[in-house]
């Protein structure tokens, strides 16, 4: 029979022969079976010999050369060699005679044999290529995915010329020959083994470092933020380049669907878990105050960014640990998030200083609030996420009380458009007017109401301004700043209005009248208002106006008013010689002093200079009106 004389020689080649001798005088087997039996023990020999010289434990040094090198010929009968030689072990296992036991045991040594090789050859080109093998070079297709396509290579061709495209190659056949050869978990523990430690080093490289719960908990604010700048860095690259990097370089190698899902799992999962789990530990072992919002919002932003990327690339049920955690810190930081804009109000309401800043100037409030929220206005998109399942609730007094913040327009980047207000517009909006209410109980510790008055604009200015110049406007809309840019008019309309009404007071308003006047009336008037306007002077030489534009125009308004009440009494009171001594001040000599009006400068008393317009003059060109 065939398979008794596959014993006579090496190899099935004279076994092939006997198969075609005179039939024997017993009674004849099958002749296919027959011939069958013979091509696998043949197989069963030419693997032995080819695996006999690629077996790390029985070949000499000079054969270890790698498999997988220089022309593909050694490859191709190797691979060709152990799916001949599954198949004999298939045909073996149906025969319970005694020789076919010591086939299927001799066939059994001989894949474990190959898959030593395979196993070597395996961990070799992913050790190697360790640092190559990643999205960008596995993204393109590969130079071949099968054994055929392996057999259609031009056997002369070097492996140079094909690049580390092809290692990708290579490992996919060596992993779909030791899968299907029942080698699947050996090639699956030498694959996690290498891949997990490339993905923990891409971590590390990205700057990413393990953190404790203690270790953030003794974290200074520096270096707590620089952790958070170098996660939100690395984000997108640990997402969109390491991790799909490797979940395409599973779609390389590993042909079955689920050995892809369950190798990816092991490789990226626990990384994954913990990268993303960074920003829940950060926000519930650290303490934010209001200023520190800005580093969590980028965080919210990252994730909300790479929401649907990490999504569909951890989309395996096996992986769903990240998705969760995923959600689990995009909570927690909006939740800390809406705690901290709880917080900046009741900071701002909890403003208890009883500091009168000096001539009525910017109260630090007002920049500090102003400028933290139009920082946050650049983040509305992100804002109006977190607050999405979370409206305003305010009650209806107090929507009363806000008054007309409450009547812009809806903002044109919230998202959906739908009510008069986004929910982010409406909780800026608040904050502004908690900021406002605020400023009025500041300026209420004045003791002249002129100053608190021109306290007000210069606040109140600044903060429309602010808002002007960011995106706040869009937030806010155009009739919150044509609203607030009328109050902050009637604001210095009523410093005008208070400072300057004892020195407008003290001309006579009516020119008749003032052409009746004798001398000695005259005079006294002329010496009433001389005292009226030195007092004005001296009580407002330190008072400041924050804006030159506003300055220029109140200063325009104040001389516009008093030179040309004054004008007509100065001409009667000069032709007087008897009240000509009580003349002190020429209409250009009022223009200069309103004109050092609100200067750092100008801290000194009228009444400390010459009364005439030449002395005047001398120091600054004199300004009419």
């Amino acid at each position: 029979m065939a398979r008794e004389g596959s014993k006579h020689g090496k190899g099935g080649r004279s076994v092939h022969s006997s198969t075609t001798s005179s039939p024997s005088t017993s009674a004849p087997s099958s002749p296919v079976l027959t011939f069958c039996g013979a091509m696998m023990e043949e197989n069963m020999l030419d693997a032995e010999d080819i695996f006999t010289l690629w077996d790390p434990e029985r070949s000499s040094s000079a054969k270890m050369r790698p498999l997988f090198c220089g022309s593909r010929t050694e490859a191709r009968r190797f691979l060709r060699a152990v799916d001949n030689l599954q198949r004999a072990m298939k045909f073996f296992a149906e025969d319970s005679s005694r020789s076919g036991t010591a086939a299927i045991i001799r066939c059994q040594n001989l894949m474990q044999a190959a898959m030593r090789r395979l196993r070597r050859e395996f961990h070799q080109i992913l050790s190697a290529k360790r640092d190559t093998l990643d999205s960008e070079s596995v993204s393109h297709n590969s130079s071949y995915s099968s054994l055929s396509d392996l057999e259609d290579e031009d056997v002369s061709s070097p492996t140079e010329s094909v690049g580390d495209l092809q290692r990708a190659s290579d490992l996919r056949l060596i992993a779909d020959s030791m899968i299907s050869s029942g080698y699947g978990k050996e090639c699956v523990d030498i694959y996690r083994l290498v891949r997990r430690s490339v993905v923990e080093e891409g971590l590390y490289k990205l700057g990413f470092d393990k953190s404790t719960p203690s270790q953030v908990q003794r974290l200074g604010w520096d270096l707590l933020e620089n952790r958070i700048w170098n996660w939100v860095a690395a984000s997108k690259v640990a997402v969109r380049v390491l991790f799909s990097g490797e979940r395409v370089l599973c779609a390389q190698i590993f042909s079955s669907s689920s050995v892809r899902e369950t190798v990816f799992a092991e490789i990226a999962a626990e990384a994954a878990t913990m990268f993303f789990g960074f920003p829940e530990l950060v926000v519930s072992k650290a303490k934010f105050s209001p200023e520190k919002i800005f580093r969590l919002l980028d965080i919210y932003e990252t994730i909300l960014d790479l929401l649907p990327d990490i999504e569909s690339l951890f989309s395996y049920q096996s992986t769903s640990a990240v998705r969760s955690q995923v959600v689990a810190s995009l909570l927690k930081v909006g939740e800390v998030v809406r705690f901290l804009f709880d917080e900046l109000e009741s900071s701002i309401q909890k403003e208890h200083s009883k500091e009168v800043i000096s001539g009525g100037g910017l109260h630090p409030l007002a920049p500090y609030v102003v400028n933290h929220i139009c920082l946050l206005a650049d983040y509305s998109s992100t804002l109006e996420d977190v607050f999405a399942e979370h409206p305003v609730e305010m009650s209806a007094e107090s929507l009363l009380e806000a008054g007309t913040f409450m009547s812009a327009p809806p903002s044109p980047s919230s998202r959906g458009g739908e009510g008069p207000l986004s929910t982010v517009s409406l909780r800026i909006g608040w904050l502004i007017f908690v900021l406002l209410c605020k400023l009025d109980t500041k300026a209420e510790r004045y003791g002249e109401p002129a100053l608190g008055y021109l306290f007000l604009a210069n606040n109140l200015h600044y903060i429309v301004n602010k808002v002007r110049r960011c995106k706040l406007s869009d937030l806010l809309g155009d009739d919150w700043m044509a609203t607030h840019a009328a109050r902050a008019r009637r604001f210095a309309a009523n410093y005008e209005r208070l400072a300057w009404n004892d020195v407008l007071g003290a001309i006579p308003a009516d020119l008749a009248a003032i052409s009746e006047m004798d001398a000695d009336a005259a005079e006294l008037q002329m010496r009433r208002f001389n005292d009226s306007f030195d007092a004005a002077c001296r009580r407002q030489a330190s008072w400041v106006v924050t804006d030159r534009r506003m300055a220029e125009e109140l200063k325009l308004s104040i001389a516009g008013k008093v030179i040309s009440a004054y004008r007509p009494f100065y001409v009667r009171c000069r032709g007087e010689g008897s009240s000509g001594g009580a003349v002190r001040f020429a209409p250009e000599d009022l223009a200069n002093y309103i004109s050092d009006l609100f200067c750092a400068d100008a801290g000194s008393s009228v009444s400390s200079g010459s009364g005439s317009s030449k002395d005047a003059s001398s120091r600054r060109s004199a300004k009419t009106v």
